[in-house]
């Protein structure tokens, strides 16, 4: 299949497109050091292991009355059990104090227990009844409201796996047993090259016949967001010397080539003489069983892959979700992840054909305790059918449509 004309739309699915071109590339792994305060987001490349039990001494998880569970069995409202409070933990100090049999002793949440106490009373469950007696209500049972040593994790437990992308509570976690930094796995450099004589930047007024590049900010989004280091390479004219030079500049520097426009068949198409030029063995496939997005190129040149995108704002980003955003996770070692779904009710029917997947749109109404999902219909060119889409719509290779009222998954975006 490598080769322009041996390529050129033999279209096939999305999965045989990246697993032609797996075959062709194994992404090197680069790490780095991270504080870990600055890590949110990141992929971990080495497993880090809990230098301490966590908790490691016994707390109280309710503020109260820390007392030797025996003493309450039996205590009720008509009978209560009673106990002398023989002082206070203070917080944040080691407590060395202990308590006897009959004895209490005055807790808040977080507070270490004392050597011989078990449980810790709710103080709504206790009563005053003098300066150092309280009535205890109800029993308590050993172990209750008290975190005990390593319950959260134990000493060189292996806390979060390799590939696993760090979230807000796993800073919490890391911090929480002293890890102050972390190995990850560096970002890939993603190159992002635009091309079309009609293109212009955002800040500029088109005139008439042209467009604002609105590609490459889009796709920059979606894959920043996936992991990648974007590297916005400009504008390329239609003209072989001009894109050439900007693909060919910029290529040694990056992990991974994004083109967007430029991949149909048109004659001024310079995508396809351009990624030749960049390296072996070339392109792996020209075409997928997508819709919108057939035109779509994959490519692998030195060991680089290099995705030619369609022009059009729409397909450009469905296919960027498909297969660049899956290049990305590859180029992290990230582990994978269920994507993030809901059920719901679709409002009209969607036509398809067979033979193709098709990726729809969809709007979600919250209604009934559910949701409706209304298709979002639109040419590829309308960047809003997707801005006012809440997820997508996947209709499978061989089926041929789907009915209103039928029971849909839609991946919220």
């Amino acid at each position: 299949m490598t080769g322009t004309k041996a390529a050129f739309f033999n279209v096939q699915p999305v999965a045989s497109a990246l697993d032609t071109l797996f075959q062709h590339w194994t992404p090197e792994l680069r790490t780095e050091k991270l504080d870990t305060r600055q890590a949110l987001g990141r992929v971990l490349a080495a497993a880090p292991l809990s230098p301490m039990h966590l908790p490691s001494f016994r707390r109280s998880t309710m503020d109260g009355y820390a007392v030797r569970a025996a003493d309450t069995y039996g205590a009720s409202q008509s009978l209560p059990a009673y106990l002398t409070c023989v002082g206070t933990i203070t917080m944040g100090t080691e407590t060395t104090g202990d308590i006897q049999s009959g004895q209490a002793v005055l807790i808040h949440t977080g507070g270490m227990l004392p050597i011989s106490a078990d449980a810790v009373v709710m103080i709504e469950r206790t009563q005053a009844i003098g300066e150092n007696e309280i009535e205890v209500l109800s029993p308590a049972a050993p172990g209750e409201n008290v975190v005990q040593i390593g319950e959260d994790v134990t000493l060189n437990e292996a806390i979060l796996p390799v590939g696993h992308r760090l979230r807000a509570q796993d800073i919490g976690g890391l911090l929480a047993v002293g890890i102050l930094s972390v190995e990850v796995v560096k970002p890939p450099r993603v190159g992002i090259l635009s091309s079309g004589d009609e293109l212009i930047v955002p800040d500029e007024q088109p005139s008439p016949g042209q467009i604002r590049d609105i590609n490459t900010y889009t796709l920059a989004g979606l894959l920043q967001e996936a992991g990648g280091k974007i590297v916005s390479l400009g504008i390329a004219r239609d003209e072989m010397e001009h894109f050439l030079m900007l693909a060919q500049n910029s290529f040694p520097s990056c992990d991974l080539l994004v083109i967007t426009a430029g991949s149909s068949m048109s004659t001024r198409d310079l995508t396809c003489e351009v990624i030749t030029k960049l390296g072996k063995p070339g392109i792996l496939q020209h075409g997928l069983a997508v819709k919108p997005g057939k035109p779509t190129i994959i490519a692998v040149c030195n060991d680089k892959p290099v995705i030619g995108l369609p022009g059009n704002p729409v397909s450009a980003f469905l296919v960027a979700l498909q297969i660049v955003v899956p290049l990305i996770k590859r180029l992290l070692h990230e582990a994978s992840r269920p994507a993030a779904t809901v059920r719901a009710t679709l409002a009209s029917n969607i036509p398809s054909t067979a033979g193709r997947e098709d990726m729809i749109p969809v709007h979600l109404i919250s209604q009934n305790g559910g949701f409706v999902a209304e298709p979002v219909f639109g040419k590829s060119n309308l960047i809003y059918t997707l801005v006012k889409a809440d997820g997508l719509l996947h209709i499978p290779l061989n089926q041929t449509g789907l009915k209103a009222g039928a029971t849909v998954e839609v991946t919220l975006f």
